[in-house]
């Protein structure tokens, strides 16, 4: 019985522990199947993330091939198309620009380029249309007419071109004015030139400005056309017909112009002999820009000699004899020269060189002293005196003598007696003459105020008048002459500083 017992009890152990290997079997199948389907899922997982990785990559070289930078053309706020490449606006702008200037070669046709911009970016798939954007350009972008205006002090005169042109035709005008070769010598040959002229400065008396600004094509003037302007003053030629008992000084004075006008204006007129039915042209430019010249002006003078007397008691007064002779001396004198439009209207004497001394004469004569004879050496008839005119030929006739500004206390040049205090009419309004009564005599004219009579002995710096504006002058100042033997002379062979 107890053997039994212990049989069942070991058999039932044997089916428990068959039970509890076979469960443990079927779990560790489970398991392996768990396992197998755990590890395939992971493989297919892997497998998928290869596939997407390489998806990815291909698609960003993708996009990136298919990316491209274009440019977006601005007139102002409006977009006006895309163009592959800014340089195609640029081209096309600079083309369209030569060619309005070979259609339209007088006047200047302007594209506002300036308001065109760019605006750079990349874009997929992105597509340019240069043709269309060129189009749209030219519809927006219309050309205006631009040109240059002359305004003188404030005053608009005319309209040209351009800059260049304006810069030109003022160019021009100045070396109308500023040529050397219209140097007026003070030497008293008109052959005579200048040993040398250097010009200082040439400038506008008037404000010239210029400015461009949009006008019309019909208001661009010819550069010629604007140049004459400039000389003329826009006026119209005057005509005159002489008449019954017509002069040129009678003309001159009727119709309140100066004699040189008529000069100037008709060359044709030789020793004022004018006839009825003759016509004269007596226009009176006024230029509508002055140009100021200063000239530096070097020439060789001649500087007279002066006489020493030896009084000889013997020697009936008034005889003369001549111990040794005299000779002419000469000086480099060195100038500033004003012109006003070419014309000369101040000069300033600001150095003098002596190249060969005057040798002296010395002249025996008699011992009766002749009150009122001259030394034969002059001084200014002006204090501290300027020349505003020189001897010699000017506005194509002879000018006699020197104009002097300065102090208009006028003065006796050397000792005298006068022989003409008043006005001849002769152009030199109230005039003196002094002769010196040695072969010499002074004329002082376009005086305000005469301060000497006929016959009165005057002195050397004695105050003889007052400096004016009488006769035909164009201004306060003296006329001075030297004449010698009746012949007139170049007063600043006498006088010296």
């Amino acid at each position: 019985m107890e053997n039994l017992k212990g049989k069942w009890i070991g058999l039932k152990s044997n089916i428990r522990l068959r039970v509890w290997m076979e469960r443990s079997r079927e779990r560790m199948d489970e398991f392996g199947s768990v396992l197998r389907t755990y590890r395939q899922q992971v493989l297919k997982s892997i497998g998928a993330l290869g596939v997407l990785v390489s998806v990815t990559v291909g698609g960003n070289q993708y996009v990136q091939m298919n990316t491209h930078e274009v440019h977006r053309v601005l007139v102002g706020d409006t977009r006006v198309g895309v163009v592959s490449n800014p340089e195609v606006v640029r081209r096309h702008l600079a083309e369209r620009q030569e060619q309005l200037a070979e259609e339209n070669p007088d006047v200047q046709m302007v594209l506002e380029t300036d308001k065109v911009a760019f605006e750079a970016e990349r874009v997929f798939n992105g597509k340019s249309d240069d043709a269309a954007a060129l189009a749209k350009l030219d519809e927006l972008l219309k050309p205006k007419t631009m040109g240059t205006q002359l305004f003188i002090d404030g005053k608009l005169v005319g309209i040209v071109k351009d800059q260049e042109t304006a810069n030109q035709l003022l160019e021009t005008y100045k070396q109308k004015f500023s040529k050397s070769g219209s140097v007026t010598t003070l030497s008293s040959s008109s052959s005579a030139a200048p040993e040398s002229v250097t010009v200082e400065s040439v400038s506008f008396v008037e404000q010239v400005e210029t400015s461009e600004a949009e006008i019309q094509p019909d208001q661009v003037m010819k550069p010629e056309e604007l140049l004459k302007k400039l000389e003329t003053g826009d006026v119209a030629p005057t005509k005159y017909t002489v008449v019954e008992g017509d002069c040129v000084g009678c003309i001159a004075q009727k119709l309140g112009i100066s004699k040189q006008v008529i000069y100037d204006n008709n060359p044709w007129i030789k020793d004022d002999m004018i006839r009825v039915g003759d016509v004269l042209d007596l226009t009176v430019l006024q230029p509508s820009l002055t140009v100021k010249t200063v000239e530096l002006v070097e020439e060789e003078q001649e500087m007279h000699y002066e006489t020493e007397y030896q009084y000889d008691d013997t020697m009936r007064a008034g005889m003369t004899e001549t111990i040794k002779a005299g000779s002419d001396g000469k000086k480099l004198v060195k100038m500033r020269v004003t012109k006003i439009n070419g014309l000369e209207s101040e000069y300033e004497v600001v150095d003098e060189k002596v190249i060969v001394e005057p040798v002296k004469a010395i002249v025996k004569k008699g011992t009766k002293v002749i009150k009122g004879e001259g030394t034969g050496k002059f001084a200014w008839p002006v204090v501290g005196a300027r020349i505003s005119s020189p001897f010699g030929t000017r506005w194509g006739k002879l000018h006699k003598g020197v104009d002097l500004i300065g102090n208009r206390n006028i003065r006796a040049a050397d000792n005298g007696v006068v022989v003409y205090a008043g006005d001849k009419g002769d152009g030199y309004g109230k005039q003196i003459v002094i002769d010196h009564k040695n072969g010499y005599r002074t004329l002082y004219g376009h005086l305000s105020k005469i301060g000497v009579s006929v016959g009165k002995v005057v002195e050397k710096g004695e105050s003889i008048g007052t400096m004016g504006s009488t006769g035909q002058s164009t201004g306060v100042h003296l006329h001075f002459e030297i004449q010698k033997s009746g012949k007139v002379e170049n007063p600043l062979k006498y006088l010296s500083r």
